[in-house]
């Protein structure tokens, strides 16, 4: 799973890749208000992502939170 922010719709999109593939296949969009949660913990994944110094551990880690936060999302919808 891949996550990111449009800022212009405050909206979660969630989007896929298979191994071994540089294609991008669209999931959906979610919006904050349905799901305020993972709209939070995907602008820190973003966070980490733009720091000037990454750190590769927080960022799967963190990663890891966003793709439970979505598993939960789509198993309660």
């Amino acid at each position: 799973m891949l996550f990111a922010i449009d800022q212009n719709t405050n909206e979660v999109i969630v989007s896929e890749s298979p191994k071994g593939s540089n294609k991008i296949n669209f999931i959906e969009r979610i919006k904050q208000e349905e799901n305020v949660i993972l709209y939070n913990a995907v602008v820190t994944l973003s966070s980490i992502s733009s720091s000037s110094n990454l750190d590769v551990s927080l960022f799967k880690a963190m990663d890891k939170v966003c793709q439970l936060i979505y598993n939960k999302h789509k198993e309660s919808n």
